[in-house]
């Protein structure tokens, strides 16, 4: 038995299947960890949304930023932002609402053992437990009865900084754009949205999340995607495995149990102009 964790896939179905075919794995045995974004701009969202459905419990998925905007999408909380987003035929599809109703039910982050695996990062001053509890108040949203008033209210970067005071929508806000969108933050925890690139692009007075001193998460280590331009990182405690297959690099998957890496090229008609 082998777990494989996958970076970004974000619609390129023929990659993911050359990659899991490079891997050889088998579902009955395996198991995926994929670091969301499963899905919008590459060409084939609704075929990688049904693949990774139908493989029940042999895939373990946390939420992206581009899956949550389907949700949002999907339930008027926001509009098509740009001309190449690919989630219309989801939309379209006959089993539209089984599978919206399957992504929601995913979680914001995971963990077991040592490992974390969340979307993009977590604030430098939420330990592992912490974060997982966080996590599980808007899992609980977004599964429950009023999850169509979230999606409607979670668009937006305020506020920019986490507190134990804050309540309601700004709480959950805060929780999901920190674990699906973050890059950068101050050493205590403020986030800027604006910046992507490099990590040398970082604004003054902020860092990469994962460099910030004291960073209460440090123990653990965190498997991530998100940040195409940062590539793949592999260092003791952070596996970080967006390495660009949408913008035409890699799609990586990397094997827990003695981190060796799998990488395929991007397949053709799935790349997009090479602009993060």
């Amino acid at each position: 038995m082998a777990t494989y964790a996958i970076g970004d896939i974000q619609g390129c179905y023929d990659s993911l299947e050359h990659l899991l075919g490079l891997c050889g794995f088998d579902p009955a045995t395996d198991r995926l960890w994929l670091v969301g974004d499963l899905v919008n701009r590459g060409p084939k969202s609704l075929e990688t949304l049904r693949l990774i459905k139908s493989l029940g419990p042999a895939a373990l998925t946390v939420l992206g930023n581009h899956d949550l905007y389907l949700l949002m999408v999907a339930e008027g909380g926001a509009r098509f932002r740009a001309k190449d987003d690919t989630l219309q035929d989801i939309l379209d599809a006959p089993d539209r609402d089984e599978l919206l109703t399957w992504l929601r039910h995913q979680p914001l982050c995971h963990v077991e053992g040592d490992y974390c695996l969340v979307h993009a990062g977590l604030l430098p001053q939420w330990t592992i437990a912490r974060a997982r509890e966080l996590a599980r108040e808007v899992e609980a949203t977004l599964q429950g009865p009023d999850y169509r008033e979230f999606v409607r209210n979670l668009w937006g970067s305020d506020p920019a900084g986490w507190s134990d005071e804050l309540a309601g929508w700004p709480r959950l806000r805060v929780i999901v754009n920190a674990m699906t969108r973050m890059r950068f933050c101050t050493p205590d925890g403020i986030m800027e949205f604006h910046t992507k690139g490099e990590t040398t692009n970082a604004p003054a007075g902020h860092l990469p999340w994962f460099e910030a001193p004291g960073r209460c998460s440090a123990g653990s280590v965190l498997v991530t995607g998100h940040w195409s331009a940062l590539g793949l990182k592999i260092t003791p405690n952070l596996l970080a495995l967006d390495s660009g297959c949408l913008w035409g690099g890699h799609l990586t998957a990397l094997r827990l149990e003695d981190r060796q890496v799998f990488q395929v090229d991007c397949s053709p008609g799935e790349g997009r102009p090479p602009a993060r």
